[in-house]
């Protein structure tokens, strides 16, 4: 058979493959703390007709090998971690990221089991918890934070992700609690698990370690945390239809390939009449 035929359809499969992703992240362009994802693709092993020559002093000069390459594949389908633009909602316990880190949160309050975010779209519970769209306890070092409704009755979130309680006068008291953030050394190598959670892995950070810090922490570089404001999307929506009218002549151009493919085939079977 015709190895171009199933280059052809290694192609087409590679272009689904990334018309899938486009479709994602365009659907995913009002998502709060969404992060686009991109796809690589990495040619397969090519089949040598010859091999090499090497050349021969004063005789004769070298020749190359004769390879043709057997289609494509996917290398690599990436998530892009640059920052999304702000979005200024003025909720107090709206926080955005301004800088390197994420929100830990978990759906037990400990931090065996969190998860990892960077939408700050938080509310309080009727207990007081801060928590997040689904219910999850936003994390501190120490655990959930807590802001107890019969004793305080406003706060504010300071830059390092202090909750100041203020009372009648507009006096800020002691921090209730500190915003936890967690500082992942390869973003890229997180799992998405849906709801705009990421799962720690082995590539990530080693040995999967989750460590809750602090904002505004010149060691581990994390970033501080802005009260009031949300982190949109990062897809960009020219780029994502330009790479979709590649994808589509990609796509195009590989199934030339099988129907031309397909065509010489016939002419072959129709040697013999």
């Amino acid at each position: 058979m015709l190895r171009s035929l199933y280059s052809g359809v290694s192609g087409m499969r590679g272009f689904q493959t990334k018309l899938d992703v486009i479709g994602n992240n365009i659907a995913n362009v009002n998502t709060t703390g969404f992060k686009s994802s991109r796809v690589m693709f990495k040619d397969i092993l090519s089949q040598s007709m010859s091999g090499v020559t090497a050349p021969v002093e004063d005789t004769q000069g070298g020749v190359n090998a004769k390879q043709v390459g057997l289609g494509v594949t996917v290398a690599a389908i990436d998530t892009v971690h640059t920052a999304g633009s702000a979005q200024t909602t003025n909720v107090p316990t709206d926080l955005r990221i301004d800088g390197d880190g994420f929100f830990a949160v978990s759906p037990t309050g400990e931090t065996e089991g969190a998860y990892l975010t960077r939408a700050g779209n938080f509310t309080l519970d009727a207990l007081g918890y801060l928590v997040n769209a689904d219910g999850m306890y936003v994390l501190s070092a120490d655990g959930a934070i807590q802001v107890d409704p019969e004793t305080v009755t406003a706060f504010s979130i300071s830059q390092d992700g202090s909750v100041l309680p203020v009372d009648a006068d507009g006096n800020t008291g002691e921090p209730i609690a500190q915003i936890g953030v967690v500082r992942v050394i390869n973003p890229a190598g997180l799992e998405k698990v849906g709801g705009n959670l990421y799962r720690m892995t082995p590539n990530a950070n080693p040995d999967s370690d989750l460590t809750i810090g602090t904002a505004n922490d010149p060691e581990t570089g994390t970033g501080s945390i802005i009260a009031g404001q949300l982190e949109m999307s990062n897809v960009d929506l020219t780029n994502e239809f330009t790479e979709m009218i590649v994808t589509q002549r990609g796509f195009q151009a590989n199934s030339r390939i099988i129907t031309t493919s397909d065509s010489i085939l016939e002419e072959v079977v129709n040697l013999k009449r």
